[in-house]
């Protein structure tokens, strides 16, 4: 569940429909992943799963496989 909200939103975001997530996804492999594209995309993931991440929290995301782990720590929390 958490990986098919993610596709949506990082198609959305980047304006790629072409995206496939996986969990060493990086920005490097994403053209339009810049720090604007990515904040945006973070205020998204907020909006979707109503979590909340600090700046700390999101200067530690390395890839797709560190924010899935960090959502679903938010979720349970």
């Amino acid at each position: 569940m958490i990986i098919k909200k993610l596709t949506t939103i990082f198609r959305k975001v980047f304006n790629d429909e072409t995206i496939v997530l996986n969990s060493e996804l990086t920005a490097n492999d994403v053209g339009s992943w810049d720090s604007l594209s990515h904040m945006l995309m973070i205020t998204d993931v907020e909006n979707t799963f109503s979590i909340k991440f600090s700046l700390r929290e999101i200067n530690k995301l390395k890839d797709v496989g560190t924010l899935i782990n960090l959502i679903e720590l938010k979720l349970v929390a």
